[in-house]
């Protein structure tokens, strides 16, 4: 079946200009979800980020929900009382009660308001709630599952919050409500059976049968009409999870998705077409333009002691949750063991090294990389030594009025110093791949991939693979930088994931203007394909997992690689560039409309005597989308989606043709200037929102 799009929802010219601001005093967000102050995966970096925008548009009337966790909240968090005497009655209702509820600020930019729960504080509800879960929608929760338990409890203490607070308003309100996941989606499920003034909206990031699937190795998106949901949940033990799930996308008055191939794959697995999708975004910041992190970056990567051109160095990486095949671990492997055939057979003199940033289970730090850090260290003291002699000698020299004799100034002490040092970092042993120990060394996959290529960081080898499994951090005695420091000191990322709804690694490379390789099966990848007209000659490489084999899939990965190898410094300076300029597709003052269209949307569906949404017709265009550029460096001709790549003798002729300002001055010609606040009520005028009539489905509940 292919993956049939129409003019996609997403598109930017689909939403059309909003010139009238919406008054909210009477409405009231809440936006609900497990990872509120909590991180636990992507969707916290979602809430996180959108918070500023959504408080800019809601002011005093937004509030995220989230469960209590005292660790993250004397973090994050500031209590304060409530400032809203509704929401401060609805709270001390329900605290006294038998419920342990807190109020305070999400220390983050814009600091939103929160309401946190302690799930764990009424535990003792929990058998009576999964019975009444049962006797109203014949779902059932085994005992063992502790995340669907904390599921219950959460969805029902939010719907008590909602239901609280609508009791509590002296005026019939206006409530949006937004479910962000599975874990939250009880709660709407709820607020729907009890009829509650609300007005729903579930997001699903990425489907929980999706998941599972993919990890076990199916032909996901060729199948996906065959597959029998129920029989394929059961078996893999999730049912009541994708119960929950699916009965939270049906009972939504607007279903959304963060990805057009994460709306595909809702339609067959949750049995319902998304009324619109929601892409991720990011709160843009420009950086400075400098392009050669990687030396400010060079030696704290080196306790490797290879003995290799630092200027013929790249960096790669890979980073995520550690799911080997979801998240293209395995293709990626494979591939770079192909490019080191090919950097071998070609004599280049590249090295390049990938760096697999995958959190695993470990006991504690390799021992001769804590010793390689160590020889680093001798030898930088041992240049601070010999630097200070040498300035001394240098000193005096000048003091008397003589130039140096520059052969004099190293003494036979001074060479004797270096040598030691020099052979002092020798070593019997190659280099280790992994930074740490692991628990499970012989059952890794990415160990047992590494053992089976042969890639162990051998002199001879144009490849070296450093897997470092933990969360990158400052204070690290191996690699002591933060994330977004490691990024900007890379050359390239590569996700060439098999499951993956949206891709917030390829995104934030981009942000910050640097290149990455993506799937046609990644959300982030078919939303860049469909915005620029030639991805790669942006750092855009789109990797064909759809209707490629394996092997195949394989190849084109190592074909980019390679080609990426060959490029000279100033085609990569170009492309980062150019990788920079696309960070205004991803700004949330751009993506955040989206968010703003299905808000627009529930409260049209739930309050029809106060909101009116009229969907536009569709336009002729597809979006706005950044054109190929017609200065150097073009992409080759045997493949679209190659690297740029011309011989060091190209150029001079490239300096006649290619105008950075003038080509960044037509890249921002392609997308609008961003505006927030798109709502009018019915009082003033009809609402106008946003662009496909397609997908504006009858509500199904």
């Amino acid at each position: 079946m292919p993956l049939a799009r129409s003019l996609s929802v997403t598109s930017l010219s689909g939403l059309e200009e909003w010139d009238e601001e919406f008054d909210l005093e009477d409405a009231v967000l809440f936006e609900i979800a497990w990872e509120v102050a909590n991180k636990v995966g992507g969707i916290y970096t979602v809430i996180q980020t959108k918070a500023r925008l959504t408080a800019e548009e809601w002011g005093e009337n937004y509030f995220l929900v989230g469960p209590y966790v005292e660790s993250n909240v004397r973090t994050q968090v500031e209590l304060i009382e409530p400032t809203d005497p509704v929401l401060k009655r609805t709270i001390d209702k329900m605290n006294s009660s038998g419920c342990k509820v807190y109020f305070g600020r999400w220390l983050i930019e814009g600091s939103p308001y929160v309401i946190l729960i302690d799930v764990a504080f009424t535990a003792w509800s929990l058998d009576r709630w999964k019975s009444e879960l049962w006797e109203l929608c014949d779902i059932g929760v085994p005992w063992f599952d502790r995340e669907a338990n904390d599921a219950v409890l959460f969805g029902f203490l939010t719907a008590w919050l909602l239901g609280e607070y609508a009791a509590q308003s002296e005026e019939p309100p206006h409530i949006v409500a937004q479910f962000h996941e599975w874990l939250a989606g009880l709660g709407l499920v709820l607020c729907r059976h009890r009829q509650l003034p609300v007005a729903t909206i579930f997001t699903t990031h990425a489907t929980l049968l999706g998941r599972y699937l993919c990890a076990g190795n199916v032909d996901f998106y060729n199948n996906l009409a065959q597959f029998n949901v129920d029989k394929e949940a059961g078996d893999r033990q999730i049912y009541h999870r994708y119960c929950l799930e699916r009965a939270a996308a049906h009972c939504a008055h607007v279903f959304t998705t963060v990805s057009q191939i994460t709306a595909i794959e809702a339609e067959f697995l949750l049995k319902r077409k998304p009324d619109i999708v929601t892409p991720n975004g990011l709160n843009v910041k420009k950086f400075s333009a400098m392009h050669e992190f990687q030396n400010l970056h060079a030696q704290k990567y080196m306790y490797l002691h290879l003995d290799f051109n630092l200027d013929k160095c790249l960096f790669l990486f890979i980073a995520g949750r550690y799911e080997f095949s979801n998240k293209g671990a395995d293709i990626f492997l494979e591939a770079l063991a192909r490019l080191n055939y090919l950097l071998r057979v070609n004599q280049s003199d590249v090295t390049v090294i990938a760096f697999f940033i995958m959190p695993a289970r470990t006991n504690n730090f390799n021992v001769e990389t804590l010793k390689g850090q160590a020889v680093r260290k001798q030898l930088w003291d041992t240049a601070q030594t010999v630097k200070e002699r040498f300035g001394k000698k240098l000193y005096e020299s000048l003091l008397v009025g003589q130039l140096p004799d520059v052969s004099k100034m190293l003494d036979k002490e001074d060479f004797t110093i270096m040598k030691r040092a020099i052979f002092a970092t020798q070593r019997q042993c190659q280099p280790p791949v992994c930074t740490h120990n692991m628990l499970e060394d012989s059952s890794d996959p990415i160990l047992n991939c590494v053992r089976r290529i042969g890639l162990f960081n051998s002199s001879a080898d144009r490849v070296k693979i450093i897997f470092h499994p933990e969360f990158l951090s400052s204070t690290s005695p191996l690699l002591p930088m933060d994330y977004e420091e490691f990024v900007r000191g890379c050359h390239l990322g590569v996700f060439p994931s098999y499951y993956e709804p949206w891709g917030y690694t390829p995104a934030e490379c981009t942000v910050m203007g640097i290149p990455s390789i993506s799937t046609n099966l990644s959300g982030f990848g078919c939303f860049m394909e469909e915005h620029i007209a030639d991805p790669s000659a942006y750092g855009i490489y789109i990797l064909d997992r759809r209707f490629r084999g394996v092997d195949e899939s394989c190849n084109q990965l190592t074909s980019f690689l390679f080609q990426f190898c060959k490029q000279s410094r100033r085609q990569r300076i170009i492309q980062r560039n150019r990788t920079e300029r696309l960070s205004d597709l991803l700004d949330w003052r751009y993506l955040g409309r989206y968010y703003i269209s299905a808000r627009h949307m529930a409260l049209a569906k739930a309050f029809p005597d106060t909101y009116v949404y009229v969907p536009h017709e569709p336009n002729s265009t597809s979006g706005f989308r950044y054109p190929r550029p017609a200065s150097v460096p073009p992409s080759p001709a045997l493949s679209r989606h190659s690297s740029p790549h011309h011989s060091e003798a190209e150029d001079n002729d490239e300096d006649e043709r290619y105008d950075e300002d003038l080509e960044a001055e037509k890249d921002r010609v392609n997308i609008r200037q961003p505006y927030t606040t798109p709502f009018k009520n019915k009082s003033s005028a009809v609402l106008g929102a946003n662009g496909n009539s397609d997908s504006v489905t009858s509500e199904k509940n």
